[in-house]
């Protein structure tokens, strides 16, 4: 590998592999290649290049490494420290990974700041009337969770310029002139910002209840215009250096976003910049367009601040999909009357302190990072950068290897950042490049000469000059792709990239594709084979080994029923899908997993409410209450059923085609009442007797059916039977006859003496 690369300098040489060195003795070696300067260490060592040999290895040294603190509480927090170490400088060669760790901790106590902006367009009217006493509220309930909190407070409607809004002479001082339904409202405007962050929780009180609503003519709102004033004015809004900084946004209809202003006339991109005049209103609403979502993210990153949006239930997923968008970003519904607000600013921020993830800022392009999670379980997590799932005081570890694709362009050192998303504290990473700029051990040709002693003249050709330009015998001089100078090969310039070799045998063109990008962009091309960038395996490059789209809500890679690949889920759990394999309704556990949500949503007990990750496992659950089930209604719907205090609690599960998963769940659990003495008593004698009947029923039916087979077989043998007609001797005649007279008659012929 280090031979075949032709290098000519100790820099060459050690760009071409992390194992490879070079050997800078002047008389190393013959004249046969220069490239033999360049090999692995043990081989430069075999061939006598002992104590000559420049193989510089990437290195860590950690600058400052303040330790970490337990607790933010007290009213100054410039010593809280909540990342460490703080600053690490870096000496890298080429292709050769450094790594090290860093460690991040929730500190308790830590302070707040929270800036409510809140959406004035009338369709808010009831929301304002509901607030009118969040302060103090609030302020009773994030007090529970840090004893430092301030509370602040801006508006926004529109930009009150048409078509965004009514910019007619008569609807200048009342837009709601006409509308029936609420006659009167103040004029429209871009964003106003009424109480800089206190801790005097009255006062917001006091400036909420002053406020009115007003009207614009478009649904969509100017929000975001409010949302960078609100970001980037950190002097007006007062947001502390040492607190967490929360910023809610209220709404119940979309934003306008960049490109937006064109259709007023405004074609000037936002510049990022706060533009407060002295009256605290938004001076710039009607000379820039709206901000785009990279420079809302870019803007909120830079000044450590959480947005939580708190919208209605209608546009939810599209303010979710923002979330992707914008790091650090949590969504919430907000009920049409805003009475949730309290419990949905407290769910938003528990969320958002149960979970750490790093960012990285100002990263050179030649510089590959990887990261390894190490989260509360103790487990590694290769190609993550977040852990979730955390509670106050939890300590993380992230193990980031470092690796430089080329040597910097400037030859001087370059830092970056890995922030924490919504951390004011930061790890400093300063990198130079190792040795690499040596020509050490070679010989300096004066013009006209060549080769690796200069013992060529330049344009001289012999056949002896040319032995070493075949890299076999009868193969072409210089692989077809040179010409042989001094035993040397030059090789031809290409207009596809570099040819090289010590026989032209190599370029940097000719390796694999994806979608028509040489190593898919994420690798170098090395004599006909890519070598892959940090994070990216594959033989072109395209499989990236990152895990973070592979984590589903539970911290489970693919939710345990997949694997991940080229950094998505691959399901191989029969029935799962989604980008986590997170639905699945067919799986054996389903029914189990949906109960744990009905029960911590419903009930607020169960698995889930006990580690306060509810809102963490059910955010996609919609969860529906109803007198009787009907399990007809659906039937791609799934019906579970578990006990409850010897009763049944049934639901039905079933996905929608929004990835959501709908649960109908019964108010009550199904119970049957216990039968009285009476009843059990009656049904014993009945059993008993209706069991009688049915037995002599059955010995009836059996006799009758007994009978009748006798009867039948009687009259077959009658039918059969054959007698001759005769006299019984014995039988006599029951009447006798007797003529008296003749028997009178023969006596006395007896007595006469005569006889007949």
């Amino acid at each position: 590998l280090c031979t075949s690369g032709s290098a000519t300098s100790c820099e060459e040489c050690l760009l071409i592999h992390p194992k490879c060195a070079w050997c800078s003795k002047e008389d190393f070696g013959s004249s046969k290649s220069i490239a033999s300067r360049c090999d692995f260490l043990q081989n430069l060592l075999a061939n006598g290049c002992a104590g000559a040999i420049e193989s510089p290895s990437s290195s860590s040294t950690v600058l400052q490494n303040v330790p970490l603190s337990s607790k933010g509480s007290g009213q100054t927090h410039q010593d809280v420290t909540q990342i460490t170490p703080q600053k690490v400088a870096l000496s890298l060669r080429p292709g050769d990974r450094t790594s090290f760790r860093v460690q991040v901790r929730q500190v308790e106590d830590y302070p707040v700041d929270l800036y409510y902006l809140m959406d004035l367009s009338l369709s808010m009217n009831d929301d304002l009337d509901n607030i009118r006493n969040l302060g103090t509220k609030l302020a009773e309930e994030m007090r529970k969770l840090t004893s430092n909190f301030r509370l602040g407070f801006g508006s926004f409607v529109d930009k009150n310029i048409s078509p965004f809004s009514y910019t007619a002479p008569r609807y200048q001082n009342n837009p709601c002139i006409g509308y029936k339904l609420f006659p009167s409202c103040v004029p429209s405007f871009g964003f106003r910002h009424l109480l800089s962050l206190t801790d005097k929780v009255d006062r917001f009180n006091e400036e909420v209840q002053k406020q009115k609503v007003s009207r614009n003519r478009d649904a969509p709102e100017g929000g975001f215009d409010a949302i960078l004033q609100a970001a980037v004015c950190k002097e007006k809004i007062g947001w502390r250096k040492e607190a967490s900084h929360l910023l809610v946004f209220t709404t119940d209809d979309v934003p306008h976003i960049a490109l937006d202003g064109k259709l007023g006339g405004l074609v000037q991109p936002h510049d990022g910049q706060c533009h407060l005049n002295d009256a605290n209103e938004y001076s710039a609403s009607s000379q820039l367009d709206y901000p785009s979502l990279a420079l809302l993210g870019e803007k909120l990153a830079e000044n450590n601040i959480h947005l939580i949006f708190a919208v209605t239930k209608s546009h939810y997923m599209l303010y979710k999909n923002f979330t992707t968008l914008i790091p650090g970003t949590t969504v919430e519904i907000l009920h049409k009357d805003s009475k949730n607000i309290i419990e949905l600013i407290v769910k938003a921020y528990n969320s958002i302190r149960s979970k750490v993830e790093l960012t990285v800022w100002d990263s050179p392009e030649d510089i590959g990072l990887t990261f390894t999670a190490t989260c509360q379980d103790g487990l590694s997590y290769p190609g993550l950068r977040k852990c979730g799932d955390l509670k106050i005081g939890d300590t993380v570890s992230f193990e980031v290897a470092v690796e430089a694709r080329s040597c910097p362009a400037e030859d001087r050192p370059h830092t970056f950042t890995i922030r924490p998303a919504g951390f004011r504290d930061t790890l400093q990473v300063a990198v130079c490049s190792g040795n690499g700029t040596y020509s050490c051990g070679l010989c300096q040709c004066q013009p006209g000469s060549l080769g690796a002693r200069c013992e060529c003249q330049e344009g001289a050709s012999a056949d002896s000059h040319h032995a070493l330009c075949r890299e076999a015998e009868g193969k072409p001089l210089c692989s077809g792709r040179g010409e042989c100078s001094c035993n040397q090969c030059l090789c031809y310039e290409s207009e596809f990239g570099n040819i090289y070799g010590p026989f032209c045998e190599c370029d940097d063109f000719s390796c694999a594709r994806y979608k028509g990008v040489l190593c898919s962009g994420h690798g170098e091309c090395h004599c006909g084979e890519c070598k892959c960038h940090a994070g990216y395996i594959g033989d072109n490059c395209n499989c990236s080994t990152e895990m973070d789209g592979c984590v589903s809500s539970d911290g489970q890679v693919c939710s345990g029923r997949g694997a991940c690949v080229c950094g998505k889920c691959q399901c191989t759990e029969p029935g799962a899908f989604g980008e986590t394999c997170e639905k699945c309704p067919t799986c054996p556990g389903v029914c189990s997993i949906k109960r744990d949500c009905i029960e911590c949503k419903l009930f607020n007990s169960g698995r889930l409410a006990d580690n306060q990750t509810c809102q963490k496992h059910c955010k996609d659950e919609i969860i529906t209450t109803v007198d009787v089930l009907d399990e007809t209604d659906d039937p791609s719907a799934i019906l579970c059923a578990y006990p409850v205090n010897n009763c049944v609690m049934k639901f039905t599960y079933l996905e929608l085609p929004s990835g959501k998963s709908n649960l109908t769940v019964l108010k009550e659990p199904a119970c049957s009442s216990a039968p009285s003495a009476v009843t059990i008593v009656l049904a014993v004698i009945g059993s008993v007797v209706l069991i009688g009947i049915i037995l002599l029923a059955l010995w009836k039916l059996l006799v009758t059916i007994h009978d009748r087979r006798e009867f039948d077989r009687f009259q077959s043998e009658r039918s059969r039977a054959r007698y001759e007609m005769a006299s019984n001797p014995l039988y006599r005649k029951p009447i006798s006859t007797h003529n008296v007279e003749f028997t009178f008659n023969k006596l006395n012929k007896s007595y006469n003496g005569t006889v007949d």
